[in-house]
């Protein structure tokens, strides 16, 4: 029972991790229709920032969250406006081909800036325990848990109780009658790329204090955010929270109760995005 409690505990950590940068993605596609390969990068870019925030002004992670989800906004609405705006009505592979070369470009210059070496934020609340029942998870965690279920709470007050939320689903739902009744679309583009950016920011810093930090931890995320989109269906924020307790619950489970379950974990994922693509390609909360 105190092993399970202990693996139900470490999935709700990983879960909050994924959905901070999977809502930001499946905004990105609900709103514009269009995939960002390059989301990925802007949680390798979020968690560079905590690193030196901390390293060179002493900042803490949890304390640089604001500025760290502010320069990634304006860094997102910097790349829809100057780049992703041309294509936005291309053919799909031009808007792949786009922001997969987006992707790469902040790839290679992260390793020109800072090399490809593992960098961490070393701060007290790292190793410090918190022990609720048999349960124990770090500060850092525990803190990361809470900032998660924060940030998705403000989102969805921010879809469904302002009137920029609003215009949003509008847009998503339907642009060309959104841009009938007056509603800006080019600027609720700039704005869905800047929320999803700066999401993507803020599962940076947290990825910054809970693990390395290196060029390619954005590449990393990115697949699993995919899988976790097209899990919880494209373009469906609520899918996207559900899929990333879905699928940490599952990854964990397997890499603790399964033999050589470690190696299984990382791959689960896959296995089971091939899964949802073959029994239904909409995801558990896509439409058709």
């Amino acid at each position: 029972m105190t092993l399970l409690a202990q693996v139900t505990a470490n999935a709700l950590s990983l879960a909050g991790l994924y959905a901070l940068v999977a809502v930001g993605l499946t905004l990105v596609f609900g709103v514009m229709r269009i995939l960002n390969f390059a989301h990925g990068e802007f949680v390798m870019l979020g968690a560079y920032l905590s690193f030196w925030l901390f390293t060179l002004w002493g900042v803490d992670p949890f304390v640089s969250f604001g500025l760290v989800m502010a320069a990634l906004a304006v860094l997102g609405a910097a790349v829809q406006t100057a780049l992703v705006k041309r294509v936005l009505h291309a053919e799909h592979l031009n808007q792949i081909l786009l922001t997969f070369g987006v992707a790469v470009t902040l790839q290679n210059l992260a390793l020109l800036l800072w090399t490809g070496d593992l960098r961490a934020i070393k701060v007290w609340y790292a190793a410090t325990a918190v022990q609720l029942g048999p349960v124990s998870l770090s500060l850092g965690r525990t803190v990361g848990i809470g900032i998660a279920a924060v940030l998705t709470l403000l989102l969805y007050l921010l879809l469904f109780r302002t009137e920029y939320g609003r215009a949003l689903r509008a847009v998503a739902q339907d642009p060309e009658a959104a841009l009938v009744m007056g509603i800006p679309i080019q600027r609720v583009y700039v704005l869905a790329m800047a929320v999803g950016a700066a999401y993507a920011g803020a599962a940076g810093v947290v990825a910054s204090v809970t693990m390395f930090t290196y060029p390619l931890i954005g590449f990393l995320f990115g697949l699993k955010a995919f899988c976790v989109v097209i899990l919880g269906g494209l373009g469906s924020v609520f899918g996207a929270v559900v899929a990333s307790l879905i699928l940490a619950f599952v990854e964990s489970f397997v890499g603790v109760f399964f033999a050589q379950g470690s190696s299984w974990a990382e791959a689960v994922s896959f296995v089971m995005l091939l899964l949802v693509l073959v029994l239904r390609p909409r995801g558990l909360f896509g439409v058709e």
